[in-house]
């Protein structure tokens, strides 16, 4: 007998799914519904729109924004994360942190890399894997979603390397799915380099297999030249909706009870080191005040430095308010994206522009380590990521989407290692 829908939650996993998977389901659905009002549901120009959206090179950074307009990239958005929640349906797959992070992180790259057509092969891919090693598919589902952030690979190859079109629509999905396929087995490994202190694990392995490509692309006189796209403005347009989709989950989160504050209590206490699924250990209500907050304390940074609002700096939003349920809140968020400020104003670079206000948004990455070492281990890794993720985008040339997971792994990988030392050092005096 399925159990019957109430808003209420009981703030245990197997009681609450139906009421965590209406809420992955209407997120989603609020994102699509918003870009089809944008566009005065006038279908023919979504349509053209998302027809600008697939055809476009997609290496980092290509803001549909600025090719398609204000609405068809939330269209995009909501499709696309839809598609991701139908998936995990369809597998059976439990909704918890893990996956209500990877379907916001699907969210936000579709304004700016992901879309309805170079999604799937990946993840085809992948499905492939599953079957050689004989392993159900759902096993590797989350991994799966995140793939998706060699998407830029299947565009690149079907409709920006001079191609024919018929072979360009074999090789382009061809090559994302061979990528794919090696994704799990790498995520797996990798995950020892950084310990777990970067979230965003796929986006280091992810990197690698891009360098790989890169390298091939290059060794053979390949050019990639997609990228370059950055509107700006827009904040009149999208941050109302914004504020008022964050606002919704703080309001639902707190209508839901029981134990919203001591939930609260324990994600703040949290490292957020992988794996570290706040759904599962607070209850969704707790869960969804953090995504309300960390969303609020994103916007506040953009509005703080004059930033843009567009397709890269509201993915960047979307992907810190999904991985609120997987590991960031804001006390170990905050001292990572000081350091990426801090870093910015005393350096050649600005905090509003590109790259750093993408660092900062995308560095919280390395939550992790401010929530484990403190809040000047946070500072540290925020003002050595910012170095980094400017100057590793050239080994995979913008395939991989999730740069700043390429970066957050590195900068994990070199600053784990002495945080542990001096914590043993001073645990014993010395």
């Amino acid at each position: 007998m399925p159990r019957p829908f109430r808003l209420r939650a009981r703030g245990d996993l197997s009681e609450d799914a139906r009421l965590i998977e209406a809420l992955l389901f209407l997120y989603p659905a609020t994102l699509l519904a918003f870009g089809l009002a944008i566009e005065g549901f006038d279908l023919g120009a979504v349509a053209r729109g998302l027809a600008v959206i697939v055809r476009e090179p997609d290496t980092l950074i290509n803001d549909y924004v600025a090719h398609a307009g204000l609405g068809a990239p939330f269209v995009n958005a909501g499709l696309c994360s839809l598609a991701a929640f139908a998936l995990i349906r369809a597998l059976g797959a439990v909704v918890s942190g893990p996956a209500i992070a990877a379907v916001l992180t699907i969210a936000g790259f579709a304004l700016f890399g992901k879309n309805v057509y170079n999604i799937w092969p990946g993840m085809i891919g992948i499905w492939l894997f599953s079957r050689l090693v004989r392993r159900p598919f759902a096993e590797f589902l989350i991994v799966a979603l995140f793939g998706t952030a060699l998407s830029p690979l299947v565009s690149e190859v079907t409709f920006g390397l001079g191609l024919p079109p018929a072979l360009g629509l074999v090789l382009g999905p061809a090559a994302g799915m061979l990528a794919g396929f090696c994704l799990p087995s790498l995520a797996k490994h990798l995950l020892q380099l950084h310990q777990g202190y970067n979230l965003y694990n796929i986006g280091l392995t992810a990197g690698l297999v891009g360098t790989a490509v890169m390298s091939l692309f290059r060794a053979f006189g390949i050019k990639v030249d997609g990228g370059g796209a950055w509107s700006t403005g827009n904040r009149e347009v999208y941050l109302p909706f914004l504020l008022g989709l964050f606002g919704s989950m703080i309001a639902f989160g707190l209508a839901m009870g029981p134990s919203i504050r001591s939930g609260l209590r324990g994600i703040l206490s949290s490292s957020g080191r992988l794996v570290s699924d706040f759904v599962r250990s607070y209850g969704i209500g707790p869960t969804l005040v953090n995504m309300g907050l960390v969303g609020l304390v994103g916007s506040a940074y953009i509005l703080a430095v004059g930033g843009d609002w567009n397709g890269p700096t509201i993915g960047g939003l979307f992907t810190m308010v999904g991985f609120a349920a997987f590991g960031k809140h804001p006390l170990n968020i905050a001292p990572v994206m000081a350091g990426v400020a801090a870093t910015a104003l005393v350096s050649t670079y600005s905090p509003a522009a590109q790259g750093p206000i993408l660092a900062a948004l995308f560095g919280t990455t390395l939550a992790p380590l401010a929530g484990r070492f403190g809040p000047l281990a946070g500072f540290a890794a925020g003002a050595l990521h910012l170095t980094v993720v400017s100057n590793v985008g050239y080994l995979h040339g913008g395939l991989n989407l999730y740069n700043n997971g390429f970066s957050g792994g590195l900068v994990a990988a070199i600053l784990v290692p002495l945080f542990e030392a001096l914590r043993e050092r001073r645990r014993h005096g010395r």
